[in-house]
């Protein structure tokens, strides 16, 4: 369970977890990866934070092969494509 103590590596385990429920070729953002309300419980900081993690993963050898990054969001969210 998401709640403002969970910490940033858990955060981004949820997240690779998730990504099996994604579809290939669907387009995603990472606040798209948790229900609303667990969204709003993890602070701003650390959702930023989040998206630099899942960001560099997505640059990385494990996750090219998994994500592409896209473009952003007017609210400044990274879009992802899964492959």
């Amino acid at each position: 369970m998401v709640n403002e103590n969970t910490s940033l590596q858990d955060l981004f385990d949820i997240v690779v977890r998730t990504l099996d429920d994604v579809e290939l070729g669907e387009v995603f953002t990472v606040r798209e990866l948790f229900r609303g309300f667990e969204w709003n419980r993890i602070q701003k900081g650390n959702r930023t934070k989040l998206g630099s993690m899942v960001l560099a993963y997505s640059k990385n050898e494990t996750g090219s092969s998994v994500l592409l990054a896209l473009n952003k969001t007017p609210q400044n969210q990274q879009i992802y494509k899964k492959l």
